[in-house]
């Protein structure tokens, strides 16, 4: 399922360790980039999870329909982020696969 593919993206792994960072800034006070972009993956993935939650809800007649609308909008909302996200990555990606070494 396509919740439980983002689910294991968004758990940080230890080759993706980006290291402390070098900026002087306090590492305690700034998330890395790591630990930002696993809390966004989190954020999309719960509210994938709590979309269709309340999707079988409204389909059982548990959740207004107005309910069902809103989670899924904001279930729609959050794959599309996820989506740009991955986008914006393969890009940067190709780009570094080009530049002459």
């Amino acid at each position: 399922m396509l919740i439980d593919a983002l689910s294991a993206i968004a758990q940080p792994s230890v080759g993706m360790a980006l290291g402390p960072s070098q900026t002087g800034a306090s590492a305690a006070d700034a998330p890395t980039f790591e630990q930002a972009l696993g809390q966004a993956l989190g954020s999309a993935v719960d509210s994938l999870n709590a979309g269709e939650a309340v999707a079988i809800q409204g389909v059982e007649g548990a959740a207004a329909p107005m309910k069902v609308v809103e989670a899924v909008m904001d279930a729609q909302r959050s794959l599309q982020s996820v989506l740009a996200i991955r986008d914006k990555f393969v890009s940067a990606w190709q780009d570094v696969a080009r530049m002459a070494i």
